[in-house]
C-alpha cells in the first residue's frame, strides 16, 4: 500500500487577501523541480471583480519559486487574458519543461457563463517567465493537456482529455513531427473525428469520471501517470475526489502495463474538506527526487498542498494490481470456536473475541449471543492460538446491571470483550446494551491471579459514556503515555480518545467527539471506523 505523508507545512500555498488577483483562492499548483529550486505554476482565483462586462472571480495563472518544497516566494501573476479564446480565463496549468523552454497548457475560457463549448486548451511558451507566446490549442471542449517530458517515437507527445465537460470524458494522446503544429486548427479537428483510435484505456466505473492529472513522468517501469479519479461524478453530493495513478507503455502511451485499484489521496484533513469547493483533492503536478515522489495537488479548490510517498510503493500498488497482496493469512482450520446447540447461552453465534497471552497460553473471552438475542461472554484457551484445549460449558461473564439488561426478548447484554493485563490487574472494556438506549463503554477489572484461577471476580461493571450517547470499540494503552492512560472509543462512525489519570474512571466520561481517526469518502472504510484490538507496542510504534 502506498502511503501518504502530507508536507507538515500544509497548505504550501495560500490565497493573499491584499493582491486581487489571488485574493479568493490559489490552487492546482504544477511544480517543475530544478536542482534546488522548485518553480510553481499554479491557478489563482480573484476576488469579485468586474471583467469584460461581467462581475466574475476571474482566474489567472501565477508563479512561485522555492529552494524548500513549501516556502513559496516572489508571487507574480504569469499569465492573464489577453485573447479572444481565453477571455474570461485561465484555470489550471500543466507545465513541463524541454529543450529549454516551458510548455505552460492550461484551459482557457472563452464564453461567460461558462460553458462546454467555450472551454479549450491554451498553450503559453517561455524560455525566461517573462516574454510568452500564447496559442490556442483544441478546437473541441478539452482541459488538463500535458506535454511528455521528451519526444516519444521522435515526436512532441502531450495527453489530454477530451469532453470533460460532455462526459463520458476521454483520456487520449495526441503527437507532432513540429512544434507548431501543436496548434494547428486542422490538425485538432481531424483529430477528434477519430479520438476513439487515440484513447488511453484507463478502466474505471460507469458513473466515474476521469480528468489527467500531472504531466507525466519518465520511470523504468514506465510513464508514471497521476491522475483524477471522481467516483459516483453524476451524483454531485456524493462525488468522492481521488487521486490515483497508472503507467503508460513508454513506446506507446496508449497502452496501460497497469492502474492502481485504491486511492493514493483522498480528502481527509480541513483544508481538503472545507474550502470554496468542498471535498476535493485534485493532482496537478508532481516530480520525484530521490527514492520519493512528490503530488502537488488542489485541496478544496482553495489552496495548494503536496504530498509524498515512497516511489516503490506506488509502482507495486500499480504492477501488483490483481494480485493477492494481502498480509493476513487465515487459518485453514477456521472457526475455531463455533455456536454450540447444546447450550442456549451461545447457540446462536460466537464472535468477537478479546484475547491475552499469559503464563504460556491464549486465553480468549469471546461473545456468546442466544437465539433470544442476549449476550455473554464465554471462555475458551489455547496453547498454540489455533487448537481450542478448554472451552467452559457456562459463561464467565454475564448481565448485571440495568444498562446490560433488558427484561424481555431481544439483543441486549455485554458484547465484544477488549482485554489488557496492567500489573496485577486484567482489564476489560465492553459495550452494554440494555436494548433500548445505544450502545455504550462498560469497564470492569479481574485480578490476574484469580483470572489463571478461573475465579470470576470480576469488579462490578461501571458506565464509562454517557448513557444515550452512542458509543463502543473502547479500550485503554497499556501503559501510561505522557502520564496518563490514553483511552480509544468510538462515537457515532469515527475513533476518538481519552486522557485520564488512572484507571478508576471516577471523574471520567468518554463524551470527546474528537474525530481522531475518521472514516475515508469513497475508500474501503468509508463508513466507520473503530478499532480491533488494543494497541500493540513495537519498535516502530503502537
Amino acid at each position: 500500500m502506498a502511503i501518504a505523508k502530507r508536507y507538515n507545512e500544509n497548505p504550501v500555498l495560500l490565497p493573499q487577501a491584499r493582491t486581487y488577483w489571488e485574493a479568493q483562492a490559489v490552487f492546482n499548483g504544477c511544480p517543475i523541480k530544478e536542482k534546488q529550486k522548485i518553480h510553481l505554476f499554479y491557478r489563482a482565483m480573484s476576488a469579485s471583480k468586474h471583467h469584460a462586462g461581467f462581475q466574475m472571480n476571474l482566474s489567472t495563472i501565477g508563479y512561485a519559486a522555492s529552494r524548500h518544497l513549501d516556502d513559496f516566494q516572489g508571487r507574480r501573476q504569469l499569465i492573464a487574458p489577453s485573447e479572444d479564446w481565453d477571455k474570461y480565463g485561465c484555470e489550471d496549468p500543466r507545465v513541463t519543461k524541454m529543450n529549454g523552454k516551458y510548455y505552460i497548457f492550461y484551459t482557457a475560457l472563452s464564453k461567460y457563463p461558462f460553458e462546454a463549448s467555450g472551454i479549450r486548451v491554451g498553450l503559453a511558451v517561455t524560455k525566461d517567465l517573462e516574454k510568452i507566446d500564447k496559442h490556442q490549442i483544441t478546437t473541441f471542449n478539452s482541459k488538463a493537456m500535458a506535454l511528455f517530458p521528451e519526444k516519444i517515437k521522435g515526436k512532441y507527445t502531450v495527453i489530454l482529455t477530451a469532453d470533460t465537460d460532455n462526459p463520458p470524458a476521454k483520456i487520449a494522446i495526441a503527437s507532432f513531427s513540429k512544434e507548431s503544429d501543436m496548434w494547428s486548427k486542422r490538425y485538432w479537428n481531424r483529430f477528434y473525428e477519430k479520438i476513439n483510435d487515440h484513447k488511453v484505456g484507463l478502466r474505471h466505473g460507469e458513473k466515474d469520471h476521469l480528468e489527467i492529472g500531472a504531466p507525466p513522468i519518465k520511470t523504468k517501469y514506465g510513464w508514471l501517470l497521476v491522475y483524477s479519479h471522481i467516483k459516483r461524478y453524476f451524483t454531485p453530493n456524493d462525488r468522492t475526489f481521488e487521486i490515483r495513478a497508472a503507467l503508460l507503455d513508454l513506446k506507446d502511451p496508449t497502452k496501460v502495463i497497469g492502474q492502481s485499484r485504491e486511492a493514493l489521496l483522498v480528502p481527509e484533513d480541513s483544508y481538503e474538506i472545507y474550502g470554496e469547493i468542498n471535498n476535493i483533492v485534485f493532482p496537478s503536478g508532481a516530480f520525484i527526487s530521490g527514492n520519493e515522489l512528490h503530488i502537488y495537488y488542489g485541496a478544496a479548490d482553495t489552496v495548494c498542498a503536496a504530498a509524498k510517498f515512497r516511489l516503490q510503493d506506488v509502482i507495486n500498488e500499480i504492477l501488483e494490481e490483481g494480485k493477492d497482496r494481502s498480509v493476513v493469512k487465515r487459518y485453514k482450520g477456521n472457526p475455531i470456536i463455533s455456536p454450540r446447540p447444546e447450550n442456549k447461552w451461545e447457540d446462536l453465534g460466537t464472535y468477537n473475541p478479546g484475547a491475552l497471552y499469559l503464563n504460556g497460553k491464549f486465553h480468549i473471552i469471546y461473545r456468546a449471543q442466544a437465539k433470544n438475542g442476549r449476550s455473554v461472554l464465554g471462555y475458551a484457551s489455547s496453547k498454540n492460538g489455533f487448537t481450542i484445549d478448554e472451552r467452559l460449558d457456562e459463561p464467565i461473564y454475564v448481565p448485571r446491571e440495568n444498562f446490560e439488561i433488558k427484561e424481555s426478548d431481544g439483543f441486549s447484554g455485554c458484547e465484544d470483550p477488549r482485554l489488557v493485563a496492567i500489573g496485577d490487574n486484567i482489564h476489560m472494556f465492553y459495550t452494554a446494551y440494555d436494548g433500548i438506549n445505544p450502545p455504550s463503554v462498560a469497564f470492569t477489572s479481574i485480578k490476574k491471579k484469580d483470572f489463571l484461577a478461573k475465579k470470576w471476580k470480576w469488579t462490578l461493571p461501571r458506565l464509562i459514556s454517557p448513557l444515550r450517547q452512542f458509543n463502543k470499540n473502547a479500550c485503554v494503552f497499556p501503559e501510561k503515555i505522557k502520564g496518563k492512560y490514553a483511552v480509544l472509543h468510538r462515537i457515532n462512525k469515527s475513533i476518538d480518545f481519552h486522557y485520564t489519570p488512572d484507571l478508576s474512571f471516577k471523574n471520567c466520561s468518554l463524551c470527546e467527539e474528537n474525530n481522531w481517526l475518521i472514516p475515508r469518502r469513497g475508500s474501503w472504510d468509508d463508513a466507520k471506523v473503530g478499532i480491533a484490538g488494543p494497541p500493540v507496542k513495537t519498535e516502530y510504534g503502537w
